[in-house]
C-alpha cells in the first residue's frame, strides 16, 4: 500500500510538474516579447526564492555536508540561473509550442543519455519506444523551424535544447546529491540570488524600474512562487518518488499546455505539424515516464 502511495504521489508531482512548466513558458514568453528582458526576469525567478527559502539555505549550507561539488554544480548549472538565462532568451525568438517541445522533449533523452553515458543505465524497451517518439517530435517540429513564416524560430530552439541538457544535468545531479526537494530548491536558488549580482554589474543594473508594475508583480507571480518555489520543489519530489529518467519524461505533458496556453493567452496558431508533434511527445511521456511498467510491478508485488 505504501508502494501504491508514493507511485501516485509521484506521479501527481510529474503532472503538476509538466502543468507549472507549460505555464511558465507561456508567461516567459509573454514578458520577453513585451515589458521585461530575461535577464530581469531572472531577478524574479531566482531573488524571490532565495529570499524565501533563505531559513533552510542558511541550514543546509550553501555547500551542504555530503554533497560532492559535481553534483552541486550540475544542480545550479541546471536548474539555476545558467539555465534561465538561456530557456529565457529563446522565447524571444521561438513560440511558447517551440519551448514546450523543444525542451520538454529533449530532456528526457539527454537524461537517458547522460545516465547511460556515465551509470550505464539502459531504459527498458518501452521507455526506449518512448525516447523514440519524444525524438520524433523534436525532429518534427525542428524541421518546421527552418521554414515557413517564422522561420527565425531555429535560434530559440538551439536555446531551448541547451536549456534541455542544462535541466537534465539538474535531473541526474539532484538524484546523486541526496537531498530533500526543499533543500534542492533553497540551495539552487541561493547560488542564482549571488550569481546575479555580477551579471547585474557586468549588464549595468536592471530595467525592472521601467516596465509596468502590473506586469512585474504578475511575473513576481509567476517566476518566483509558481516556477522558482512551488515548481522546483514540485519536481524534486517527483525525482524522488520515480527516479531521475522518469522524472524528466514527464516533461514531455509541458508542450500540450504550453501550446494550449499560447493558443488561448498569446494567439499562437498552432500547425498540423505542431498538432502532430505534440501527440507524439504525449504517446513518448506515457511510455518513457515507466509509469505503466511500475504500476504493474507494483500491481504484482501486491497480488
Amino acid at each position: 500500500m505504501t508502494v501504491n502511495v508514493r507511485l501516485s504521489a509521484g506521479l501527481a508531482a510529474g503532472v503538476a510538474s509538466a502543468l507549472i512548466a507549460g505555464i511558465w513558458q507561456v508567461a516567459t514568453r509573454h514578458s520577453t516579447t513585451t515589458t521585461i528582458a530575461p535577464a530581469d526576469l531572472a531577478i524574479l525567478r531566482y531573488g524571490i526564492p532565495a529570499i524565501v527559502l533563505m531559513p533552510v539555505w542558511l541550514r543546509v549550507g550553501l555547500l551542504p555536508r555530503g554533497v560532492p561539488l559535481r553534483w552541486l554544480t550540475g544542480m545550479v548549472l541546471g536548474a539555476g540561473l545558467p539555465f534561465g538565462l538561456v530557456a529565457m532568451s529563446g522565447t524571444r525568438f521561438a513560440p511558447s509550442a517551440h519551448m514546450g517541445v523543444f525542451m520538454a522533449g529533449a530532456c528526457p533523452l539527454f537524461a537517458a543519455g547522460l545516465a547511460w553515458m556515465f551509470w550505464r543505465e539502459r531504459p527498458d524497451r518501452a521507455r526506449a519506444l518512448g525516447l523514440v517518439f519524444l525524438a520524433a517530435g523534436i525532429g518534427m517540429l525542428g524541421a518546421g523551424s527552418f521554414r515557413g513564416v517564422d522561420a527565425g524560430a531555429w535560434r530559440g530552439d538551439l536555446l531551448f535544447l541547451l536549456a534541455a541538457a542544462l535541466w537534465a544535468g539538474f535531473t541526474l545531479s539532484f538524484r546523486r546529491a541526496g537531498l530533500g526537494a526543499w533543500q534542492g530548491a533553497a540551495v539552487v536558488s541561493a547560488w542564482s540570488a549571488i550569481l546575479l549580482v555580477p551579471w547585474l554589474l557586468w549588464r549595468g543594473g536592471t530595467g525592472l524600474a521601467d516596465a509596468p508594475l502590473r506586469d512585474v508583480l504578475w511575473q513576481a507571480l509567476m517566476q518566483g512562487a509558481v516556477a522558482g518555489l512551488l515548481g522546483l520543489w514540485i519536481f524534486g519530489a517527483a525525482v524522488a518518488r520515480l527516479g531521475a529518467s522518469q522524472a524528466a519524461a514527464f516533461g514531455g505533458l509541458a508542450p500540450v499546455f504550453s501550446a494550449l496556453g499560447g493558443w488561448w493567452w498569446l494567439a499562437e496558431p498552432a500547425t498540423g505539424i505542431d498538432r502532430v508533434a505534440i501527440a507524439s511527445a504525449l504517446i513518448g511521456v506515457t511510455l518513457a515516464s515507466g509509469a505503466r511498467t511500475r504500476s504493474a510491478r507494483v500491481e504484482s508485488t501486491a497480488g
